[in-house]
């Protein structure tokens, strides 16, 4: 997959990946960055994860919270609020239709 596209697609569905891992549980950065490259949506830059957490924050889908460890640097853990579970809920079944929708179209080929 050309890099240029898979940015394009992530764009309008990053902050609903984000939701989704967060859906799980409660996950500190990095560890959030993983569970996106693990599920295939390859290497989201801290850059890009950081202010998209920042806005889903304020909109009061998510809250975090900071913990201090014995060794190395603290960490900020995120986790869904209620309101970021039902946008989440809700969200994740408008992309699902929207995917069906897609799906139909590109898979037609030949008929």
């Amino acid at each position: 997959m050309k890099a240029e596209r898979r940015t394009q697609w992530l764009r309008g569905v990053l902050d609903l990946c984000i939701l989704g891992v967060l859906y799980d549980g409660e996950y500190y950065g990095y560890a959030i960055s993983q569970r996106l490259e693990q599920a295939g949506l390859g290497h989201i830059k801290g850059g890009t994860l950081y202010p998209l957490l920042a806005r889903l924050e304020e909109m009061s889908l998510v809250t975090s919270r900071w913990t201090v460890r014995q060794q190395g640097p603290g960490r900020k853990y995120y986790v869904l609020t209620e309101q970021g579970r039902r946008v989440f809920e809700e969200q994740a079944s408008d992309w699902t239709m929207f995917a069906e929708h897609v799906a139909t179209l590109i898979y037609r080929r030949g008929e």
